[in-house]
């Protein structure tokens, strides 16, 4: 049987004075080494996309980390300077994208950002610079080169009984990275808090009544997905979706179909 086919969204990057949809490579080769999918990544527009005919095409979608913010308006609030970079294209794509998903029983893992597009589809709010609050951690990456930044280096608490305590084949307290100066404030009413850290940040969330795998995570499993086992458990559970997922779409075909590719 064919790879299973895993659509990333992607980010608006200028380079050279040139528009490019780019993204990182840490979550294209987690997908295609770990999740043992095949990668493709989604052009991001502000309109114009028809995710319902990608999503015809494709049998996961993971929802990347990045360096831009989910735009304030997209949950009800005035943006200000500190709320910034922004990606309005990305935005669109991303949260229709998760909303069809959700909708249609696609396989969907959702990282950083990721989450926070979640949960904003879904009807929750953000806060940002969260490290300011009192009683807060500072979540952001440390100095360092990549690996230092992405060093897991944060206990998180896995609900008992949860969908990625299911997932990661542990409950209880785990390590993760932890690289985010955003996260979820009010809980869209459709998510279940999964896990949180010490501070109360909300570090996964599950999609209520979901058809199938439908999951966000506010670290970084893609970064060590190869070597870590939590994240490497976390990325075989998303390919073992998505490929369930495959089959049970081409035995849905008409045979002569199947027969002729």
């Amino acid at each position: 049987m064919p790879k299973p086919i895993v659509a990333i969204p992607a980010d608006i990057k200028e380079i050279e004075g040139a528009l490019w949809h780019a993204t990182p490579n840490q979550y294209a080769r987690a997908a295609l080494d770990v999740a043992a999918a095949m990668p493709i990544i989604v052009p991001a527009f502000e309109d114009g996309n028809d995710i319902d005919t990608l999503l015809d095409r494709v049998d996961g979608v993971l929802i990347s980390g990045a360096a831009s913010n989910v735009h304030p308006s997209r949950y009800g609030r005035q943006a200000t300077d500190a709320d910034g970079l922004f990606d309005l294209a990305r935005d669109a794509t991303s949260l229709e994208l998760i909303r069809r998903s959700i909708d249609r029983g696609i396989p969907l893992l959702a990282i950083c950002r990721g989450i926070q597009e979640l949960n904003v589809a879904l009807g929750g709010t953000l806060a940002s610079e969260i490290q300011e609050a009192e009683g807060m951690w500072d979540h952001r990456k440390p100095e360092g080169d990549r690996d230092v930044m992405y060093s897991i280096r944060q206990p998180v608490f896995v609900r008992e009984g949860s969908c990625i305590a299911a997932y990661l084949g542990t409950a209880g307290e785990i390590q993760v990275n932890s690289l985010h100066r955003q996260a979820i404030a009010r809980t869209a009413p459709a998510l279940q808090v999964e896990a949180t850290a010490a501070d109360g940040t909300i570090e996964a969330v599950s999609v209520i009544g979901a058809k199938n795998f439908a999951v966000g995570v506010q670290w970084h499993p893609e970064y060590w997905a190869a070597t870590d086992r939590p994240s490497r458990h976390l990325f075989e559970a998303f390919g073992e979706a998505v490929r369930t997922y495959a089959a049970q779409k081409d035995q849905a075909r008409p045979s002569y179909d199947r027969a002729t590719g």
